[in-house]
């Protein structure tokens, strides 16, 4: 709505009580158009419908890839869009990544957690929404700001200026922006998923991505010990977040299902089968059995036919049952195709490394069955990016019988290679990745899970190394508050950043004249405004 029809509204309103005396039409105007997300509901059909938009743009074009980056704070998350609008003029096409990673190991009241979905479920939507009042703030702090200079333009006569203004207000891209929220495994049964997934989407969520693993054995994506479910376990799980977005009015809602199955040779169930060829019989066929006789048959053995052949699968100590060697990206293709038959919008395909070749070879069996079929794709900083891309270019040479004698493979990661001929090759191929594997190996969407927690910890290395030190304050004024200023880091403002204009604004509207404002000359954030 534009701000002269808010403006109208607003008028009519308090109009027509005619005892809300000091009551600025104006000033509601201006607090409505501040707040246009009034529910996490509200911010989810917003983003969904954006993402949706995306998606379909994706599919034309595979130029249009979207990105994000994960944050375990809502400060981090408005930083990260206030800085995209600045460099970019637009937040098309970015998002914010919840990583489940960061909230177990940041955010849970047990202190630092692995990533095994021990953290306490609440903490996730709790997140979610503490990023929506982030960006929320976010607008309400910009168009303030905007709406102080509408008044000054005002107070000179500059009708010229103040229309152009009030255009920018009209024209304003919010920094609601869509969350891809990380449910883990579901923390529990399809139920418990279904109940979770709604607290999500009421914080504002408006894609989940849910992973293929045990909840109870659940681990990250990038260590050992992965034990997936049976497809129909999974299903239910897509069911249920699909369920809680339609229970919800969010429509048009995202799933993102993820399957951990390239790196998991373990399953807790054998799944069900009704008949031969069905999807638990398809399941079943990956493990690793070894064939039996009565004779022998030992107490508690579980026992399976494949033709006319009876089978023991392998068992461990752990009750845990093994899939064969070499089946990981075929059980990957499987996961991926019925997914997407059960419901499920985008895929994640967890990966050891990244290596465009491999994600490609699997997204083109499944594009066989489904040829939409779109991936999000992590990024990850569990990835050694540099010594990865470095062997494939290594690899890449030896056999086109590049001469490599002056490599070891062994050692690419030693700062003695930086400014190699094969380590530029290898930087070129990590600053295309994210546009090569769009194209060709159907990536929708580009994600870093945890960036911010990498950068937090060597930015406080380097201040800590110069504050403590020689440098003393000059640590902090130079490599800290003077780039800010230079870069036009916005929350050098600090008081501004966290609302004390606002407060300042809402204090005149209460109080008028009367109003005791933390603005005036003496207010030191006055030092900032060159």
């Amino acid at each position: 709505m534009s701000y002269l029809n808010t403006l109208e509204e607003a008028v009519g309103v308090i109009r027509a009580n005619a005892n809300w005396r000091g009551i600025s039409e104006e000033a509601v105007a201006r607090m409505r158009l501040q707040n246009r997300f009034r529910t996490g509901l509200d911010v989810a059909k917003y983003t969904a419908a954006i993402m949706r938009q995306d998606m379909a743009a994706y599919d034309q074009d595979s130029g249009k890839y979207t990105q994000s980056l994960g944050c375990w704070h809502g400060f981090i998350g408005q930083q990260k869009l206030i800085s995209i609008k600045k460099h970019f003029g637009s937040t098309d096409r970015r998002y914010l990544y919840l990583s489940g990673w960061m909230v177990a190991a940041l955010r849970s009241e047990f202190g630092p957690l692995p990533d095994q979905s021990m953290h306490e479920k609440t903490s996730v939507p709790a997140l979610v929404e503490e990023l929506y009042t982030f960006l929320r703030q976010a607008d309400a702090r910009e168009l303030g700001m905007i709406f102080r200079e509408i008044d000054k333009a005002r107070e000179r006569g500059d009708a010229a200026h103040e229309r152009w203004l009030l255009d920018s207000v009209d024209n304003y891209q919010t920094h609601i922006v869509p969350i891809i929220a990380d449910i883990d495994a579901g923390f529990g049964n399809a139920e418990a998923t279904y109940l979770l997934a709604k607290k999500m989407i009421e914080a504002g969520a408006c894609a989940l991505q849910i992973e293929n693993q045990v909840s109870d054995e659940k681990q990250c994506g990038h260590q050992d010990g992965k034990v997936t479910v049976p497809h129909e376990d999974f299903v239910a799980k897509i069911r249920a977040c699909r369920y809680a977005f339609l229970e919800l009015g969010v429509d048009n809602g995202i799933i993102v299902a993820r399957t951990d199955s390239l790196g998991a040779g373990l399953t807790k169930q054998i799944a069900f089968s009704a008949e031969e060829g069905d999807i638990g019989d398809l399941y079943n066929s990956f493990l690793d059995c070894e064939e039996v006789a009565n004779r022998e048959l030992s107490n508690g053995d579980v026992l399976i036919a494949r033709g006319s052949k009876i089978l023991r699968p392998k068992r461990l100590r752990s009750n845990l049952f093994r899939f064969r060697e070499g089946t990981g990206a075929d059980r990957c293709v499987l996961d991926c195709v019925t997914a997407l038959q059960n419901g499920a919008d985008l895929l994640w395909i967890e990966t050891e490394k990244p290596h465009i070749q491999q994600i490609a070879s699997m997204v083109d069996r499944i594009r066989q069955v489904i040829p939409n079929a779109k991936l999000v794709y992590n990024n990850s900083p569990s990835f050694n990016w540099t010594l990865n891309f470095r062997q494939q270019v290594f690899d890449a040479w030896l056999s086109q019988d590049k001469d490599v004698a002056s490599y070891d493979r062994t050692k690419l990661m030693s700062a003695d290679y930086d400014s190699s001929e094969l380590a530029l090759e290898a930087d070129e191929k990590i600053r295309t990745f994210q546009r090569d594997s769009a194209a060709s190996a159907g990536i929708f969407h580009h994600l870093i899970t945890l960036p911010t927690y990498h950068t937090a910890a060597l930015s406080t290395d380097n201040l800590a190394k110069e504050y403590f030190g020689e440098q003393g304050m000059l640590g902090y004024v130079a490599n800290v508050q003077r780039r800010q200023i230079r870069q036009g880091i916005a929350c050098v403002k600090h008081q501004n950043m966290a609302g004390s204009d606002l407060g300042d604004d809402h204090k005149e509207y209460f109080a008028g004249e009367a109003a005791l404002t933390a603005g005036g000359i003496q207010n030191t954030m006055n030092q900032f405004v060159a």
